[in-house]
Formats: structure tokens, C-alpha cells, sequence
């Protein structure tokens, strides 16, 4: 055990880093890999696989996952926000690449192959992007002569568009999502929400008409005609798991569910374990939201508090997606459940937001006491 008395890198990391977050992190990965072992030998069966591929391929991605996230918790805010750079710029570059040379699967181009790892970069923007334009909100908030927010505005059409190119309407909505919360907290005027929300919509209408598979998935999602048979056999797999669930190896609707290691993971939660471990996997995603919101209240660094409440929000958003679509509430979209389900990128990228919460709501007394005293100072309140 750790001493507070005692004086280092390590334990100053230990007596200021929020455990409750590292704690939660931790457990959803721990749950993540218990679920590989339900979800992942069908699928690896169904196309002449070894049982447990996928269950030892998730496993191969969780030490360095953990060691990817404690390692950006040491980092200072300035340090995050250098960090974040270098990764946005590596990924939007690895994006452009993606198109021209990297891996087609199912229309699209999101994937670059390194030797025998497959990268998704987009993944790894998100987070990126979030910090970076924390940082941006932060810096026109402080200095109104710095265009912080038409540099948001112009890196958020970068990134839309070379989303769309791909094209990954999933991650351009839940990007979108994201960098308009955080553009509202850093006071976006009426105007803006007003006409930003309008090319929101219009966007939306125009993906419809552009993209075929778009079209076809809000059709079905609306109709319930087509081939509906992987939300309806997910669907399937909820009900029959009832509230205590069939037990652990005893589902049968998941060995016909497609991409029930990734998708679909939370249906082949609730056959298994029931919907009462679903609401408890609700309930820790909520919990990160609800925490990370109220660090980000109490925080004074606008960077700060932009940043790890846009950070909190992308989980949220990510993991609502999925389950809304695993419960027929949304159209499919392809969308990951955090440090759930299976993917390499994913979850590595999970781990950089989670390494980069940690750093953001450490305990810093000395820096909150000097922000104090400049506020003390700024807005004329006499000293203690």
C-alpha cells in the first residue's frame, strides 16, 4: 500500500488520481473480457475459426490497453493537450491514407493495415478531437480576440468530412453530438444553435438520399420490412433472457447472431446474465457521465472542464447508441459499446479518452490554489 507520506511519481499519482473512475474503467474492462468468452466463439466458429480466437485476440489488447490508459493519467493538462495533438494529426493523416489504400469491408474504407494489426485512426481521433477543441473553446473563452471557435468550427469540418468519406455516418452523428455539447458550453450563441441545428437535420435528410445503405437502414428501422433479421434476433435474445438471464454458456439465440462480439454484444448480455446486468452496465456508463459532469462543474481551467466533460460525453453517447440500437430504439450503426465490445482500436481508444479523464481530474492542490488566489484577485473578493 501506497503511504501518503511517502514522496514520488507513484504515490502522487495514487493520493490525486480519481480511483473511483480508475476503478470503474477497470471493472468494464474485466466485464468486457467475461462477456468475449459468451459472445465471440460463435462467431469465430461460424466462419472456420478456432473457438477461442477472438476471446485471445481481446485478451492480447488488454494489458496494453491498461498500460495505454495509466500512462496518459500521469500526464499534466499541457501535456494532454500536446499528447492529443500529435495523435489528431497522426490519425486525420492515416484517415486521408485510409481512403486510398486502406482495407474496404461491407462499402467502406475505415481501416489501414500495420503488418498484421488492422487500425481503424478514426478511433483515435475522437478523443484527439475533443481535447484539441477543449482547448480551442478554452482559448477564445479566455482571450475573445483568439478565433478559437472558427478553429473548432473549421477542424470539426475536416473531420466530418473525411468521416463521411469513409463513409461512417455512426462516428460523423456521435462526433457531431459531441463537439455541439461542448460548443454550448463554452456559450455558444442562439444563432449558432439555431442554424448549426438546422444543418444538422439537413445533413441527416441528405445522407438519406446519398447514401443507399443510410437509406436502407432508416427504412427498416421505420417500416420493419427488409432484412430486419439482426435487431430482430437480438431483440429475440433480450426477451428470452428475461430478468436473471439463461446463464453464463447457456445462450442458444447469440450462435445465430451476427456480429455478436461487437454490435450486439449487449443482447448476448441479456440472454446470458439477464436484463438485470443490463441495467447494471447502464448504470456504470451513467455513473461515468454523472461524474465526469459533476468534475467538470467544479472545475475553474475552462480547458479542463470543456474537456473532460466532452471526454465523459463521447463514452455516454457511444454507449447509448449501442444499446439503443441493440434495443430497437435507433437505426444500426455499427457502433462499438465501450471496452465491451471486442476490437483492438476500440478499445485502445477507449483507453486513451479513460487516460485522458484520469490526468484531467487528478487533484492538483497547489495549481487550485493559485487559481483561487488569481480569482480572489480578477474579481476584487479580499483574501482569506
Amino acid at each position: 500500500m501506497v503511504s501518503r507520506a511517502d514522496r514520488g511519481p507513484l504515490a502522487d499519482w495514487f493520493w490525486t488520481i480519481d480511483r473511483f473512475f480508475l476503478a470503474t474503467f477497470i471493472l468494464l474492462m474485466g466485464i468486457g473480457f467475461m462477456l468475449s468468452f459468451a459472445a465471440s466463439p460463435p462467431v469465430a466458429e461460424r466462419i472456420g475459426l478456432p473457438s477461442f480466437h477472438f476471446v485471445e485476440r481481446h485478451a492480447a489488447f488488454l494489458l496494453p490497453s491498461l498500460a495505454v490508459m495509466i500512462g496518459l493519467s500521469f500526464l499534466s493538462p499541457r501535456q494532454v493537450r500536446r499528447t492529443a495533438v500529435i495523435i489528431l494529426i497522426l490519425a486525420i493523416a492515416m484517415m486521408v491514407l485510409a481512403l486510398f489504400f486502406g482495407v474496404e469491408i461491407k462499402g467502406a474504407r475505415r481501416w489501414f493495415s500495420v503488418g498484421p494489426l488492422s487500425i481503424q485512426p478514426s478511433e483515435f481521433l475522437k478523443p484527439a478531437f475533443v481535447v484539441v477543441c477543449a482547448w480551442l473553446f478554452a482559448e477564445h473563452s479566455r482571450q475573445p480576440d483568439i478565433p478559437g471557435n472558427l478553429f473548432a468550427m473549421i477542424l470539426y469540418g475536416i473531420v466530418a468530412a473525411l468521416l463521411i468519406a469513409q463513409p461512417d455516418l455512426g462516428q460523423t452523428i456521435l462526433t457531431s453530438t459531441v463537439w455541439g455539447a461542448m460548443f454550448f458550453m463554452a456559450g455558444m450563441p442562439w444563432l449558432w444553435i439555431f442554424l448549426l441545428g438546422g444543418l444538422g437535420v439537413g445533413g441527416i435528410f441528405a445522407a438519406y438520399h446519398i447514401f443507399p445503405h443510410v437509406a436502407g437502414r432508416i427504412d427498416r428501422f421505420m417500416t420493419g420490412e427488409g432484412d430486419t433479421f439482426q435487431v430482430d434476433t437480438a431483440r429475440e435474445a433480450i426477451i428470452r433472457g428475461d430478468w436473471f438471464g439463461r446463464g453464463p454458456g447457456e445462450g442458444i439465440v447469440k450462435r445465430i447472431l451476427p456480429d455478436s462480439h461487437t454490435d450486439f454484444i449487449f443482447s448476448v448480455a441479456a440472454e446470458e446474465f439477464g436484463i438485470i446486468f443490463c441495467m447494471v452496465l447502464v448504470a456504470i456508463f451513467a455513473f461515468i457521465v454523472v461524474r465526469g459532469l459533476s468534475h467538470a462543474y467544479r472545475e475553474r481551467n475552462e480547458f479542463n472542464r470543456f474537456a473532460v466533460a466532452g471526454l465523459v460525453l463521447q463514452i455516454g453517447v457511444q454507449s447509448m447508441i449501442n444499446v439503443g440500437v441493440n434495443l430497437e430504439l435507433m437505426p444500426a450503426k455499427g457502433m462499438t459499446l465501450p471496452l465491451i465490445s471486442y476490437g483492438g482500436s476500440s478499445m485502445v481508444a477507449i483507453c486513451v479518452t479513460a487516460g485522458f479523464i484520469l490526468a484531467l481530474t487528478r487533484h492538483r492542490p497547489e495549481k487550485r490554489a493559485q487559481e483561487r488566489s488569481l480569482f480572489r484577485v480578477s474579481h476584487g473578493v479580499p483574501a482569506e
